[in-house]
């Protein structure tokens, strides 16, 4: 009796190599239970995607990152990914709200164009879900002369 040898190659796609498996196998597995995805996941994806885009100062309105930065002061506190981002998160779709502060000097609407190309092709590639729309806010501009840490200077010295 001759015996048939099949070498496994990582390149076909009929191969369970790893954890990959094949396209039927995957396709069952997908049916033997539920993924939920938490709005603070996409939050947090879609805040890290919007910080890279060229242009873009910080995330969140005046309050929030009054707010955040007396957070990221305290012993222990950590800063948000999500500051400035609001999701809507269904079973196949999700919707994302940013609020921006961009730099003095960039074209607003490219840079909007930046955010939302970074935004979806993020969170569509790690979550699966389909983003419907990306809303974003520009609430200010940030000058070159302003310090990001803003101090008040007392009466007395």
């Amino acid at each position: 009796m001759g015996q048939t040898q099949h070498k496994i190659r990582p390149d076909d796609p009929h191969t369970a190599v790893g954890t990959t498996l094949e396209t039927g196998a995957r396709e069952l597995a997908a049916t033997r239970g539920k993924t939920t995805i938490a709005d603070g996941v996409v939050e947090k994806i879609a805040g890290i995607a919007a910080r890279e885009a060229p242009g873009i100062h910080a995330l969140g309105g005046g309050f929030s990152r009054t707010v955040g930065a007396m957070r990221d002061r305290v012993p222990g506190g950590r800063s948000s990914a999500g500051r400035g981002v609001k999701v809507e998160v269904g079973e196949k779709q999700t919707a994302i709200d940013l609020e921006v502060v961009v730099e003095y000097g960039v074209n607003i609407t490219e840079v909007a164009a930046d955010i939302r190309e970074n935004v979806i092709g993020a969170v569509e590639r790690m979550t699966g879900l389909e983003v419907v729309e990306v809303n974003i806010s520009v609430n200010d501009v940030h000058l070159p002369e302003e310090n990001s840490s803003e101090t008040v200077e007392g009466r007395v010295q």
